[in-house]
């Protein structure tokens, strides 16, 4: 992907099976070209994707088709797979910490 791309998101649709996310892509000295990713309706619905994080598991999909077919891909349209989900909650879920304070086990007193 070259150093002088600018990927911008210009925004969402929500339909009834999905939500679309469009996004614009530049390069010196061309038109921008404008690219969908769509994210089924039924992953947010089953909490495997969060809205708030939904423009950025499309932005990395974009960005990785971009940079696999020498920044023009042949497609403009993409769909967010459920693995794709799994993979982006895997990386960017908090883990969990231990706390100090550990609950006591019961003794027999």
């Amino acid at each position: 992907m070259s150093d002088n791309l600018i990927v911008q998101f210009v925004g969402y649709e929500v339909h009834p099976l999905d939500r679309e996310y469009t996004f614009t892509v530049r390069e010196d000295k061309t038109e921008p070209r404008e690219f969908t990713l769509t994210i089924a309706t039924a992953a947010f619905d089953a909490r495997r994707a969060r809205f708030q994080d939904a423009p950025d598991i499309c932005s990395l999909r974009l960005r990785r088709e971009l940079a696999t077919d020498a920044n023009h891909p042949v497609n403009t349209h993409f769909q967010i797979t459920d693995e794709e989900l799994d993979d982006y909650r895997g990386r960017h879920t908090p883990k969990q910490s231990q706390s100090p304070y550990k609950k006591k086990t019961s003794e027999g007193y």
